[in-house]
């Protein structure tokens, strides 16, 4: 059977993104997305917020640091990674993210630096392949023993 990991979102960052460094020189950023939808409710318009939290590695990292801020909209696709790890305590914890495939900066001059029409960047304007389309290797890993 064949399979499908995609994810596309529209939504403003919930905190600062987060740019560290793997002890290779690889550069990952991690930050938070509210996404909200609107719907009615018989004659109620109802909102709903989720929260979600995403990762992005090389060149995307550094970008997304750099220009974009918590409140500040961004455009990304990616794909679902889950999480699982056991706490130092002995509990078994998970998540799951989105791994940053391409973005698109959606503020104005004024909101960072994107452009009035947004900035893109996709992975085919990376000078080197990147990790964002594989998973890290043991060497690859950041600094701290649980992801974030």
């Amino acid at each position: 059977m064949a399979n499908f990991n995609k994810v596309i979102l529209l939504g403003n960052l919930t905190r600062d993104p987060e740019l560290r460094v793997t002890p290779k020189g690889t550069s990952v950023c991690q930050f938070g997305m509210a996404v909200n939808r609107v719907y009615r409710s018989g004659d109620e318009t109802q909102e709903e917020t989720t929260f979600v939290d995403l990762e992005a590695w090389g060149k995307q990292a550094e970008i997304i640091s750099k220009y974009v801020s918590k409140g500040n909209p961004l455009f990304v696709e990616g794909r679902l990674k889950f999480d699982s790890w056991e706490s130092k305590e002995g509990e078994k914890r998970s998540k799951l993210k989105v791994i940053v495939e391409n973005m698109q900066l959606m503020g104005s001059r004024g909101d960072n630096g994107g452009s009035q029409s947004g900035g893109s960047y996709t992975p085919a304007q990376r000078s080197a392949p990147s990790p964002s389309n594989q998973t890290p290797s043991a060497g690859d890993d950041i600094e701290e023993d649980v992801p974030f």
